[in-house]
């Protein structure tokens, strides 16, 4: 579980930065870099939701 909270915990380090870039880039790269994040969180989410299936968010 601990392993698990430092991946995710690591997903929201990399959201801070990103977000204050973002409103500092022109709009074309602005759009490349929001996609970007978007396919980042999306694998993110697709491993949290196979973890949570798996059970490995338990604390048994």
């Amino acid at each position: 579980v601990s392993i698990l909270f430092i991946i995710f915990d690591l997903e929201v380090a990399f959201l801070f930065p990103w977000a204050v870039s973002l409103m500092k880039l022109p709009h074309d790269q602005a759009v490349f870099a929001f996609w970007s994040m978007v396919t980042f969180l999306g694998v993110l989410t697709v491993g949290f939701i196979y973890e949570w299936k798996k059970g490995a968010l338990e604390w048994d």
